[in-house]
């Protein structure tokens, strides 16, 4: 099984989660379920930190669309950070991530 983190930090009404490792279809329910329990109605703004994530298939991509959609729905903010370059970075930009969420290196 692959193994991914997913760290929140919150700083009143906005909060950071750092995803790392691998998420994939082994574990996407398990990272979904951590990241929706985060978000609550009062948050103005998320940022999700994938500088140390390795590997993320369609599933995590699932996942990250599934948020990004209720974060809209919630009027929430949301800024994804991942290295220029990156593997990541590679695939989150041949999705399209960048029109729901603001991509940040």
């Amino acid at each position: 099984m692959t193994a991914a983190g997913v760290d929140v930090h919150s700083q009143g009404s906005t909060i950071e989660i750092r995803l790392t490792g691998e998420i994939d279809l082994a574990n996407s329910d398990e990272v979904r379920e951590k990241m929706f329990a985060s978000i609550s109605n009062h948050l103005v703004a998320v940022t999700i930190d994938l500088t140390g994530l390795s590997y993320i298939d369609s599933a995590g991509l699932r996942v990250l669309f599934a948020l990004t959609e209720r974060l809209r729905l919630l009027q929430t903010e949301c800024t994804m950070v991942a290295p220029v370059g990156s593997p990541t970075r590679r695939v989150l930009e041949m999705t399209g991530i960048g029109v729901v969420a603001d991509l940040k290196p």
